[in-house]
């Protein structure tokens, strides 16, 4: 199933992070796609509220994954940007996080898309037609 949201503000992000928070279970994988400054951080801040993490969400550009606790699921952000090889996910323990009960999201995923697993709900986002517009088609 496929949806298509147009926010047109950052307080439609949060709607839909929250939204998409609620309906997530232990185990989920989210696959973030979208340009540079489309949003992914973002809405993975509003998915991570929506499950009621209190851990601030900020972009794990440096360090691949950061792990959130506390909320009704678990949280782990990763950001692939910067991964030069698998070996390096690997290091991580990548398919372990698959694994640990807790919710992924994957911002630029679309560098790995070959590496996730079976069942991941991609998230697209795009720049609207209006400066702060987004568009987010969500396949689950």
């Amino acid at each position: 199933m496929t949806e298509t949201f147009r926010l047109k503000n950052e307080e439609d992000t949060m709607a839909l992070g929250r939204s998409i928070a609620e309906k997530l279970q232990a185990g989920d994988v989210l696959a973030l796609r979208g340009d540079l400054g489309t949003g992914k951080t973002f809405l993975t801040r509003a998915i991570a509220q929506g499950l009621g993490v209190p851990s601030r969400i900020s972009s794990p550009t440096f360090t691949i994954v950061q792990e959130h606790e506390g909320g009704r699921l678990p949280l782990y952000h990763f950001d692939v940007y910067r991964v030069s090889d698998e070996d390096e996910l690997f290091e991580i323990g990548f398919y372990e996080y698959f694994k640990k009960g807790g919710v992924c999201v994957i911002e630029w995923a679309d560098l790995i898309e070959d590496m996730l697993p079976e069942g991941t709900v991609f998230i697209d986002l795009a720049r609207g037609e209006e400066e702060n517009e987004r568009i987010c088609t969500v396949t689950w």
